[in-house]
C-alpha cells in the first residue's frame, strides 16, 4: 500500500529527532523472520528447507547502504538454503549469522570486527532479540511486535513486517547521515 507524501516528511522528522544516534551508525543488522519477512515460513522440501519471502525494497536498501560504506547484515535463528541464497549469494551482505537463536553470538562477532555498540543499528521483533535491541546504538521494531519489544526500542516503524519496514529504517538513516543516491541519467 502506498504511503502518502506526508509519510516521507514524517520520516525526515524522525531522522532529525534521532540524528545524534543515527550519525554514529556504521553497522546495520536485521532479524529476518518478522522483520525482513512477514513471519510466514513455508516448507519447500529437503533441497530448499523452510522458505521465506522478502521485500525487494529492503534488498535494494541494503545495497545502497553498502555502497555508502556501511556494513550490513542479518542475524537470525533461522537457516535454510533459500535464506543463504538470498542474503549470501544474491545480496552479498557483509555478514550473515544464521541458525543460532542466541543472537548475542552474532552481535559479539560484530563487536569483534572493531565496532562499538553505539555504531550498531539493530532491528528485531521477538524476545530473543531483546538483548541486542537494548544494547545497540539505535534499535527498531515493527508495529505488531510484543509490547515489551516496542517498549525497548528507539523506533517503531509505520510499515508492517515484510512490507519494507527495514527500508523505512534504512531511509531514516540515509536522511540523518545525508546519504544521497546517485541517480542514473538517461
Amino acid at each position: 500500500m502506498a504511503k502518502p507524501l506526508s509519510q516521507k516528511l514524517v520520516l525526515k522528522e524522525y531522522a532529525e529527532k534521532f540524528k545524534s544516534k543515527l550519525l554514529k551508525i556504521k553497522v546495520c543488522a536485521f532479524d529476518i523472520d518478522g522483520i525482513l519477512t512477514n513471519g510466514g515460513i513455508t516448507w519447500k522440501g529437503e533441497d530448499i528447507g523452510f522458505n521465506r519471502t522478502t521485500h525487494a525494497l529492503d534488498g535494494h536498501g541494503f545495497k545502497m547502504l553498502m555502497q555508502a560504506g556501511l556494513k550490513v547484515g542479518v542475524i537470525s535463528g533461522g537457516d535454510s538454503a533459500g535464506v543463504r541464497k538470498r542474503f549470501i549469494d544474491n545480496l552479498k551482505l557483509d555478514f550473515v549469522f544464521l541458525g543460532n537463536e542466541d543472537k548475542r553470538e552474532g552481535y559479539k562477532k560484530i563487536l569483534e570486527m572493531g565496532f562499538e555498540d553505539e555504531e550498531i543499528l539493530f532491528m528485531g521483533d521477538e524476545f530473543i532479540d531483546l538483548p541486542l535491541l537494548r544494547r545497540a546504538g539505535f534499535s527498531a521494531t515493527v508495529p505488531n511486535a510484543s509490547y515489551e519489544i516496542q517498549e525497548a526500542v528507539d523506533y517503531i516503524t509505520h510499515r508492517e513486517a515484510g512490507d519494507a519496514c527495514a527500508r523505512e529504517v534504512m531511509d531514516m538513516l540515509r536522511y540523518a547521515q545525508n546519504i544521497t543516491i546517485k541517480e542514473l541519467e538517461f
